[in-house]
């Protein structure tokens, strides 16, 4: 293993470490308001998003006080997920995926302020739309062209991609014709989620095993082209359902 991936072990091992520490904390606090109003999925649930907002609270009060624009890290994300993307592509899978890590922290700091500082927009909702979904484009096109020796690595890859933006036009549209569904199995946390573990961990769990760089991550991408398809079809038939009970039946 690379000195990367042991740096990687050692901060996921710190980070792990504060779990216990919240888990004590957690009993005499509040939920954190953005995270009950939102729903849980299987893989993300209340627990680890409170937890996620616990951890980041101190640099999120830092970033208020500092009067910081959300709109700068609305372009942090956008150019971390462009700098993943080139680090997939030249092959180094760990940086790729703290850089994802990062990216999707910065999607999550951004809207935090805009409310904290009551400067939530209209305008600040669809930069960060439209910037996290290019920050994803570019990282698949990334790994794209890292699998590009393997023509079914590079498939899923695509069906990842293409599975991500349906599942984002599906919200978007719903939302357009007045039905919001925003549930599903491989919302973007989940993909970021799945993305950036399976980045970091590949040597780890390839190189004893013997297998081929990247096994690990061929298979979370698969997970998540067929999840997000999967995704995609639910909220299709979710807001056509809708509609037609809205409108008496149509067509």
């Amino acid at each position: 293993m690379n000195v990367g991936t042991y740096i990687t072990l050692i901060v996921a091992a710190i980070v792990l470490l504060t779990m216990p520490v919240f888990a004590v904390v957690s009993r005499t606090r509040p939920m954190d308001a953005d995270v009950a109003r939102r729903p849980t999925t299987f893989l993300l649930g209340y627990w680890v998003r409170d937890w996620l907002m616990w951890l980041i609270a101190p640099l999120e009060r830092r970033f208020v006080a500092w009067e910081l624009s959300p709109d700068l890290f609305n372009y942090l994300g956008g150019a971390l997920g462009l700098a993943a993307g080139i680090a997939y592509a030249t092959g180094d899978l760990d940086l790729g995926g703290w850089l994802v890590l990062f990216g999707g922290l910065m999607d999550i700091i951004d809207g935090r302020i805009a409310r904290a500082r009551g400067v939530a927009s209209n305008y600040g909702e669809f930069l960060d739309s439209m910037l996290d979904r290019f920050a994803e484009m570019f990282a698949f096109v990334g790994l794209a062209i890292y699998f590009n020796p393997l023509p079914w690595a590079v498939g899923a890859t695509m069906l990842a991609l293409g599975g991500s933006m349906m599942v984002s036009y599906a919200r978007a549209k719903g939302e357009g014709v007045g039905v919001d569904c925003r549930s599903g199995v491989m919302q973007r946390a989940e993909r970021l989620f799945l993305l950036a573990i399976a980045s970091l961990l590949d040597t780890v769990v390839t190189a004893p095993l013997g297998w081929r760089p990247g096994t690990l991550l061929i298979i979370a991408i698969t997970l998540i082209g067929i999840g997000s398809v999967g995704t995609a079809i639910y909220r299709t038939v979710f807001v056509a359902k809708a509609l037609k009970e809205k409108e008496g039946g149509g067509k």
